[in-house]
C-alpha cells in the first residue's frame, strides 16, 4: 500500500472531524455520574454497529489478527487509565495530557518500527503540537494534590494511545481492507468492558441506563465513527501526521470543558492553542 508522507486535504479534513467527534464523546463520558457504565455502553454500541456491518466486509487477512488482538488488549488498559484519570481530574486537564503525548510517541514508534522518518521541519511541527497541547493542560501551573494522580493516569493513558495508534495503523494496512479491520476491532472491543461493568455494578447497570442510556448510545455511534475515520487515515498517511492532527481534539475538549462543563480556561491555554495550530501548519503545509 502506498503511504503518503504529506497528507491530502481530504484526509486532513476527515481527521479534524474525527477529532471533534472524539472530544464530544469523551465529554459525554466525563459528565456522566457513572462513567464505567457509560463507557461500557459506548463500547457495546460499537460492537452492535460492527456486527451490523460484518456481513458486508471481508474477514481481515491472517496478518492483521495479531494486530487486532494486541489492539484490544491495549485498549483495555486505555479504558482503565482513562476512567481513573477522569475520576480524579477535569476534562480540560486530563484530556490534553493524555492526547498530547500521542504525537511525539507515535513519531518515535512509527520511525523505529515502520521507517516513517520525519524531516527536520516535520519533526519541529510534531514537537510544537505536543508542547502546545501540554501547555493547554498546564495552563494553571504544575499539578498539585489530587491533580498529580490525575496527571499520572492521564500520562499512562497517553502511552496506550500511542500504542494503539501504531498498532491499528499497521493492522489496517496489512488487513487488505481497512474497513474490515475497523468492523472487527469494534466487534472484539465491546464485550469485555460490559462484563466488567456488570460484575461491578450488577443491576445498577440497568437502573443507570433507564435514565442515561442516550449518553452511551450517542457516544457509541460517535466513538465508532470517529475512530473508524482515524484508522482509515492511518492506513493511508504517515502515522505521526495523522496522530498530530487528531490530537487537535484537545482544543475541542478544552473548549467543551470551559463552556459546557464550566471548567476554567485562561490566557495561557489560548497561547498554547495557538502553538498547536502553528505546529500543524509547520507539519503539513509546503513552503516555497
Amino acid at each position: 500500500m502506498n503511504i503518503e508522507t504529506k497528507l491530502d486535504p481530504l484526509i486532513i479534513g476527515a481527521v479534524l472531524t474525527a477529532a471533534l467527534i472524539h472530544a464530544t464523546w469523551n465529554a459525554l463520558v466525563k459528565s456522566d455520574s457513572d462513567r464505567l457504565v457509560t463507557m461500557a455502553v459506548v463500547m457495546g454500541a460499537g460492537t452492535v454497529i460492527g456486527l451490523l456491518f460484518a456481513p458486508f466486509v471481508e474477514i481481515p487477512r491472517a496478518e492483521a489478527w495479531p494486530w487486532l488482538i494486541s489492539s484490544v488488549i491495549i485498549h483495555c488498559f486505555y479504558y482503565y487509565f482513562l476512567l481513573q484519570a477522569y475520576a480524579h481530574g477535569d476534562l480540560s486537564f486530563v484530556y490534553p495530557i493524555a492526547r498530547g503525548l500521542g504525537p511525539l510517541l507515535v513519531a518515535i514508534f512509527s520511525g523505529a518500527l515502520l521507517s516513517e522518518h520525519l524531516s527536520f521541519r516535520e519533526a519541529i511541527g510534531v514537537v510544537l503540537v505536543s508542547v502546545g497541547l501540554a501547555g493547554v493542560a498546564f495552563g494553571r501551573g504544575l499539578p498539585r494534590g489530587v491533580d498529580i494522580r490525575a496527571a499520572v493516569f492521564a500520562a499512562l493513558t497517553g502511552v496506550t494511545i500511542a500504542g494503539y495508534t501504531v498498532t491499528d495503523g499497521t493492522g489496517a494496512r496489512v488487513s487488505g481492507d481497512p474497513l474490515a479491520y475497523i468492523v472487527w476491532l469494534n466487534i472484539l472491543e465491546g464485550p469485555g468492558l460490559m462484563i466488567v461493568a456488570l460484575q461491578r455494578r450488577g443491576w445498577g447497570v440497568v437502573r443507570h441506563l433507564r435514565v442515561h442510556w442516550w449518553r452511551g448510545a450517542v457516544g457509541g455511534m460517535l466513538a465508532t465513527g470517529g475512530y473508524g475515520i482515524a484508522i482509515w487515515a492511518l492506513s493511508l498517511g504517515a502515522m505521526a501526521h495523522v496522530a498530530a492532527i487528531r490530537e487537535t481534539s484537545v482544543l475541542f475538549a478544552t473548549l467543551m470543558g470551559a463552556f459546557i462543563l464550566r471548567e476554567s480556561f485562561g490566557r495561557r491555554r489560548i497561547v498554547a492553542a495557538a502553538v498547536v495550530v502553528i505546529g500543524l501548519l509547520t507539519m503539513n503545509l509546503r513552503f516555497g
